[in-house]
């Protein structure tokens, strides 16, 4: 793998005072520009496939099938969001006309509109070498809102970040637009990130990974003399609740269908279900039972890096060693890649103890049994945030489902019906961020063209004059 070199704090002042010199011309830039700009990162990420693939799969050895995949995905979302700057939403207003008189009746004319926060700094994911790393959704919601962005490369794949940090720096170049538009820093070390977060020229930050990573660099936004947004998605759980209706109906293929989702990535989704919710009946745990089968005979690929699979076997000894879990499914330990692990635990367990509510990054889940619509409320409370929760088996208009739907709304940005959370569609009704400690800002989306929302902050102008209101895009 290619050695990762922190950048120099001299090189960090001169990437974000690159990007603070570009954000006038970012935030003035037409439709026109800013889509030519994410089309044309696009058509280069294609044009390059066959060097970026084969390195993205010596890096992280996801496989070329899911590794086009993802490339695919970020080319998609690149020119979906320029096709919604094309539409006018970044420059969209609101326009309230004079009304004569004195207030509160009376008012001044009022036009709100949003304008670009300036530089944002972007911290790459390990999970996704394309899709949540150099070139995207973070880097091109922010370019969509008029940003620049400096990219913080993840680690974990640094000579793909560096191969598609140069192609984004061609493109920026050949385009006129000025090298600030667009820089990468790199590092292993906690100093770049905290300092780039410290950066007095950056306006927001864009996170997607651990926990203890986030709330880190979280608190160092809010420690700053002037604070800024720090938008992080985090760990999340992503419970399933398999009410006995689905069960009843459609057991044997739920049951493979969530062990695929389980083992898919080996479990380095984001997305991940680590918490199946069932009843204390003879279906649902025979429906447990096919589970914990298809997911024994599922073949996970290698982790990412060590660092992650330390991780997850560290997740797995605290779970399976409480006294209140048994152990349904674990195989050996071994070298290569992890099987999956299903472990069995009662609500009140459950609910006790917060060591089995934190996510264990892999293939792994725990089963909560349990007797009630009361006892699964509870345990959806006691989850307190998630970027999901899937109920199946709430197809009718009940009083229980009524408060299940409730309660799955009040801990989650996403609530499935069927399917499976892992998947996350990039479109204009996506939330992807829940209550903490999922994500840090529940209220904005990191996936769907509203994620350009996070970098976008409201102007309201009184009795502006026409030509300011016109620029603003309202015509």
């Amino acid at each position: 793998m290619s050695t990762v070199q922190d950048t120099t704090p001299s090189g960090i002042d001169a990437a974000v005072a690159a990007a603070h010199a570009a954000a006038d011309t970012m935030a003035t830039a037409s439709a026109g520009t800013r889509a030519a700009l994410l089309r044309g990162l696009a058509d280069a990420l294609e044009g390059e496939r066959g060097t970026l693939v084969p390195l993205a799969d010596e890096e992280t050895h996801l496989g070329p099938a899911r590794l086009n995949g993802e490339l695919d995905r970020t080319c998609f979302q690149l020119r979906g969001f320029a096709h919604q700057v094309l539409t006018g939403v970044p420059f969209a207003a609101t326009d309230d006309a004079a009304v004569a008189g004195a207030p509160p009746a009376g008012r001044p004319r009022l036009t709100r509109v949003r304008v670009p926060v300036g530089p944002v700094a972007m911290f790459s994911a390990s999970n996704f070498p394309f899709a949540f790393s150099v070139l995207g959704g973070d880097t091109a919601a922010a370019l969509a809102a008029g940003c620049p962005v400096v990219v913080k490369a993840h680690p974990g794949h640094p000579a793909l970040s560096r191969a598609t940090a140069a192609l984004a720096s061609r493109v920026v170049s050949a385009q006129g637009l000025p090298a600030g538009v667009f820089a990468m820093v790199e590092g292993a070390s906690v100093d770049v990130g905290v300092q780039l977060v410290r950066h007095p020229q950056i306006e927001a930050v864009a996170f997607t990974g651990s926990v203890r990573g986030g709330v880190a660099l979280w608190k160092e936004a809010n420690a700053r003399p002037r604070p800024i947004p720090f938008y992080g998605e985090l760990g999340s759980i992503n419970p399933v609740v398999a009410l006995p209706a689905a069960v009843a109906q459609h057991g044997t293929t739920l049951a493979t269908t969530l062990a695929g989702s389980i083992a898919l990535g080996c479990g380095q989704f984001c997305t991940s279900p680590g918490v199946l919710v069932v009843r204390d009946d003879d279906m649902s745990q025979a429906f447990v039972q096919q589970v914990g089968e298809a997911l024994a005979a599922a073949t996970p690929h290698a982790m990412l890096h060590p660092g992650i699979r330390s991780g997850f076997d560290a997740g797995v000894q605290r779970v399976q060693s409480h006294a209140g879990v048994r152990t349904l499914v674990a195989p050996p330990h071994g070298e290569g890649a992890p099987k999956g692990r299903l472990f069995a635990t009662d609500a009140a367990t459950f609910i006790a103890d917060h060591a089995l509510r934190e996510e264990v990054f892999g293939p792994a889940c725990l089963v909560v049994t349990v007797r009630s619509i009361e006892e699964t409320v509870a345990v959806l409370r006691a989850v307190e945030g998630s970027l999901t929760v899937t109920l199946w088996g709430a197809d009718d208009d009940t009083a229980d489902n009524r408060t299940l739907v409730r309660e799955a709304e009040r801990i989650a940005g996403r609530v499935l019906f069927g399917g499976v959370p892992t998947g996350v569609a990039v479109t204009a009704a996506q939330q992807h961020g829940g209550p903490w400690p999922s994500s840090t800002q529940p209220f904005t989306t990191s996936v769907g063209y509203a994620a350009m929302d996070r970098f976008l902050r409201p102007v309201a102008l009184q009795d502006a004059p026409q030509w300011l209101v016109d620029s603003s895009g309202l015509v």
